[in-house]
């Protein structure tokens, strides 16, 4: 591991207005790999600077690449306003297509939290990531069941002890899901990870750096 760099605030141009997004990077500065992460729902005060999402990209940036966070449209210093889940989707494919420009020789590593979690999975079949990381994917709120698996290494983390997704539901969806992901369950984990940021990071490391995660 490396350390991580100072992080990069960037502006990226997206289907509602600019799109506000932060770089985290490595110190080693490797590019055969970017990390795109998307945020909590927008209209629970979901932010990229979220501290489950924070942790993701730290995770990247400490195995040297890049990660880029950003906020929704109407979010932050984003322009637009909430759009369903169908415009967040549109912005996470604006900032999958500017992060392919500015490192055309990386795969893409792409991740998501609750309603980013859902956001990253709705674009997973059409990006065709290298890898596929959802974190307390929102079962009971969307209909994810709807939406085609990535057929790339995926990993999903739930806790226990979610209070607003229910571990037993996201269980029951992953088998039946083909390929199988890998579902990593967090004992005694609140929807947040409150206290259990360190093993996520952890366990988000291993994942992308290709082995047994948990």
């Amino acid at each position: 591991m490396t350390r991580a760099a100072p992080p990069e605030p960037i502006s990226i141009p997206g289907p509602a207005g600019n799109i506000e997004a932060i770089i985290d990077r490595g110190g080693e500065g490797l590019e055969d790999a970017v990390a795109v992460i998307c945020h909590p729902h927008p209209l629970y005060h979901g932010t990229m600077n979220n501290k489950v999402v924070h942790t993701i990209a730290r995770s990247v940036a400490l195995l040297g690449r890049p990660a880029v966070r950003f906020n929704f449209r109407g979010v932050g210093h984003s322009a637009g306003s909430y759009a369903d889940g169908v415009g967040e989707a549109l912005d996470a494919k604006a900032v999958v297509a500017w992060s392919r420009q500015r490192w055309p020789a990386a795969e893409l590593w792409l991740a998501g939290f609750s309603f980013g979690a859902y956001v990253a999975l709705s674009i997973a079949a059409a990006e065709t990531p290298a890898r596929l990381l959802t974190v307390a994917p929102p079962i009971q709120r969307f209909d994810m069941a709807a939406l085609d698996s990535p057929g790339c290494p995926w990993l999903i983390i739930q806790g226990a002890q979610d209070e607003l997704v229910s571990a037993s539901a996201v269980e029951a969806w992953a088998a039946t899901l083909k390929p199988l992901p890998e579902l990593c369950l967090f004992d005694d984990t609140d929807h947040f990870f409150h206290g259990r940021l360190t093993l996520l990071r952890k366990v988000v490391t291993e994942f992308f750096a290709g082995r047994q995660a948990c």
